[in-house]
């Protein structure tokens, strides 16, 4: 093998390494999978407090060690992240950020304004540093629903139709602004998720609707106007599927392509048992 050849053969061993920063949920463990099905070596680094121990990640970190991360990286000649999985609500006490940490993160600050624009200042930061933020959902495509289109057996109604174009339309609004990604829709706006996240703004709506004696109305998690999607993934899961069901709603809206499914096939078996429609716009 020539020198050229060499140094092709070692580029391109080196471009399919990659970091997989990992938070709670199940998330970290579809993503490793499908990534190296995919043909990529994953160094997995779980965020100490959030990470599953199953996932047995090849390196525990605090979430402010970054310098811990970059050194381990550098070893390896990985020079890419994908970062997946929950964090909740952080503690500063979870942070403690190392030398090289406060230097990324004063400059996040210094950039950013709302949570989306926290995340693009990030990546911006990392970006400069000579690193590379991929999104999951481009690496991993089939964990997302591919093609726009009804996913289930359930279909709109005239009337669910009128609800979902309303959540479209809501989800857009509060996006441009950064306010949220979800919303709930029936005749009217019912929910906008605010910092509570997805999840519990969906159990505020269960909790209102439990009187109801008619179902009816659609939840939305759309993708935000120039939203960064390397940090900040939008998710759906079976607990959604039943958390909607609970709220008495119709049906759930998200976007093809950028929306992960966990356990997609479970999800649709769980919408269908339900009588719930699930549309990929």
């Amino acid at each position: 093998m020539c020198f050229a050849s060499m140094i092709k053969h070692m580029k391109k061993d080196s471009d399919k390494k990659i970091a997989l920063i990992a938070g709670a949920l199940s998330l970290p463990f579809l993503t490793r999978d499908a990534l190296r099905k995919n043909g990529w070596e994953v160094f997995v680094v779980g965020l100490k407090n959030f990470y599953d121990s199953k996932l047995n990640p090849d390196l525990v970190v605090r979430l402010g060690a970054g310098g811990t991360v970059i050194r381990e990286c550098k070893k390896r000649g990985i020079r890419k992240f994908v970062f997946v999985g929950a964090l909740g609500h952080v503690n500063l006490s979870d942070i403690r950020p190392d030398l090289w940490s406060l230097s990324l993160l004063l400059s996040v600050i210094k950039h950013q304004r709302g949570y989306d624009s926290m995340a693009v200042a990030f990546n911006k930061a990392l970006e400069k540093r000579g690193y590379e933020i991929l999104a999951a959902q481009d690496l991993a495509p089939e964990l997302t629903f591919e093609k726009p289109g009804i996913q289930t057996k359930t279909k709109p109604s005239k009337s669910d139709l009128c609800d979902l174009e309303r959540a479209i339309e809501v989800s857009h609004t509060i996006g441009i602004e950064d306010i949220g990604a979800s919303v709930v829709v029936d005749k009217q706006v019912v929910a906008v998720e605010a910092a509570e996240g997805t999840a519990r703004m969906l159990e505020r709506v269960v909790e209102m609707r439990k009187t109801k004696k008619k179902s009816g109305g659609v939840f939305a998690k759309m993708t935000k106007p120039g939203q960064d999607l390397r940090i900040d993934i939008p998710a759906i899961g079976v607990d959604t599927v039943r958390a909607v069901s609970a709220a008495k709603l119709h049906g759930i809206i998200v976007n093809a392509k950028t929306c992960f499914v966990i356990d997609k096939d479970a999800v649709i078996k769980e919408a269908n048992k339900a009588k719930i429609f699930i549309k990929a716009i």
